[in-house]
């Protein structure tokens, strides 16, 4: 039976009560043709779906509800749709990372392309305002998606006065009843604070207020080497601060590939970037001329203090559960609050299901719009899909680095005989060509079946490299597989091609 596309495939298998043992896909030990709304019997009329949170996990539900006919509202508290992503995370750190990377090529890059200046000077409120008009424009667009889509908007903070029923602090100082069979909540997640230290968003700072510093600081310590700490980083030391990172794992990234980690750090140090790894802070002290750390190793020793004018805590994020009214109505969390799911994002109490940063898996602005399209599609009776092995990540720097499937590291722990195939972008045409060709791919697959298990981006516009890659490992492709498609020739993309040729064979252009 030739079915179009794998979603079809799927749920053909699924409703025979099929598995497919070469892929996790298939989780499930029941047929999804048997699933029943289980809608709350009382005081639940108004609404099929309601969506606690704006966010992209929130916001992409309550539109997918709406399209699937289900009467559908949507809560915010911030007044503003998109969420962290879009108000103060995803959006804005893009828009100031492009901006500084056009002042940094400027600067270092342009005289070699032939195109001179006398003289050139950071605007930043130009920079700033130029970001805000971006993040305006997209909330703008939410709700005018809202509105397409007859999604009704409500504004407020909302908590659980039962499963079926939200009540919502307004704007107004007001409160009102939002009652609905089923209910999302979306409300992702929040800056992990750090013992001892006060975040005021002035002198101690989150990712919210490096996004927003009204000067460029001369010096600037980031607590934390994850994607977010070194995306910001990378924006201030661009326009002219000193940054030191301090990170108390022994690695930048942790999550990374380790040989993709060792160049990527080794690039940002070339950078400027400097980097106190294994090192704790165990002492903040601030004035009006600046801060002071106390360090520490790791492992305990010696004291070391290390002064900034700005300090940008970075140490994750935290589920946004608290206040929700959860432990009223008997929804189980975890010990760090995260919302207990099953493969069908339900909780435990019939009606209540959860998306995104608030359930385990990796706290991705895409990762929970996919949760939120597969949850209403379970909710309307259809099949829903996400497979968090297949969610790729991306550092927004430059060169950037990104990723899907299985580190190295992660392979060897499972046992898998594997080989490796590497291609530099230093021997890649498009990348000599435009002077920009620092990086490689790097791709892992099983020995005796060729099938891809991870690939590893680090180059400019690896981010938007990644998705043949997701797609590849998405349909268990092989590495034989992508290096018989025709590339188009001279482009970045060639660089897969013979990484991919790389792993099963031998590639032409190294």
């Amino acid at each position: 039976m030739a079915l179009a596309s794998f979603a079809r495939r799927r749920a053909y298998l699924l409703s025979r009560n099929l598995s497919n043992s070469t892929s996790d896909v298939f989780k499930y030990s029941h047929s999804l043709t048997a699933f029943s709304r289980g809608f709350a019997s009382s005081g639940s009329d108004d609404n099929d779906v309601v969506v606690i949170g704006g966010g992209p996990g929130g916001y992409v539900a309550a539109i997918k509800a709406a399209q699937l006919g289900l009467k559908t509202t949507c809560i915010e508290k911030r007044g503003t749709l998109g969420g962290t992503c879009l108000n103060v995370g995803c959006i804005p750190s893009k828009a100031l990372l492009h901006s500084s990377h056009m002042y940094h090529e400027a600067t270092h890059a342009f005289a070699n392309h032939g195109v001179k200046f006398s003289s050139v000077e950071v605007d930043l409120p130009a920079m700033m305002a130029q970001k805000d008009k971006a993040v305006a424009n997209l909330t703008r667009g939410i709700e005018g998606l809202f509105k397409k889509n007859k999604v009704n908007y409500v504004k407020g903070y909302g908590k659980f006065i039962s499963p079926s029923e939200v009540s919502v602090d307004t704007p107004d100082g007001g409160t009102t009843i939002v009652k609905g069979k089923n209910i999302i909540v979306a409300t992702g997640s929040d800056v992990k604070s750090l013992p001892g230290i006060t975040i005021d968003e002035k002198r101690i700072v989150s990712s919210t207020g490096a996004l927003a510093l009204s000067g460029i600081p001369k010096k600037l310590v980031v607590i934390g080497a994850g994607y977010i700490g070194l995306e910001m980083g990378s924006v201030w030391g661009r326009i002219g601060s000193e940054i030191s990172v301090v990170e108390f794992a022994p690695d930048i990234v942790p999550t990374m590939d380790g040989e993709i980690r060792k160049q990527f750090q080794r690039s940002l140090e070339k950078q400027g970037m400097k980097f106190m790894l294994k090192t704790k802070v165990v002492g903040v002290d601030t004035s009006e001329n600046g801060v002071k750390l106390t360090l520490e190793p790791a492992a305990g020793g010696d004291q070391t203090t290390l002064e900034a004018d700005v300090v940008l805590v970075s140490a994750g994020r935290t589920p946004f559960t608290a206040g929700l009214g959860l432990d009223k109505i008997g929804v189980e969390t975890d010990k760090i609050g995260r919302i207990l799911v099953n493969e069908r994002f339900s909780t435990n109490v019939p009606g209540v299901f959860a998306i995104g940063d608030v359930i385990p898996g990796p706290m991705l602005a895409h990762k929970a719009e996919e949760d939120g399209v597969a949850c209403v599609e379970f909710i309307a009776g259809k099949v829903g899909h996400v497979d968090y092995d297949k969610v790729p990540g991306v550092v927004y720097t430059h060169p950037e680095v990104a990723s899907v499937g299985k580190t190295e590291e992660q392979v060897k722990a499972l046992g898998v005989d594997y080989r490796v195939g590497k291609f530099p972008f230093m021997a890649n045409s498009r990348a000599k060509a435009i002077d920009d060709a620092e990086g490689l791919v790097k791709i892992l697959a099983e020995k005796e079946t060729d099938k891809i298990l991870g690939v590893h981006i680090m180059a400019p516009n690896a981010g938007e490299l990644i998705h043949e890659a997701a797609i590849a490992l998405q349909y268990d492709a092989s590495s034989e597989d992508i290096a018989r498609v025709c590339h188009a020739h001279p482009t970045m993309s060639e660089a897969l091609k013979e990484a991919a040729m790389a792993t099963y064979d031998k590639p032409i252009h190294i």
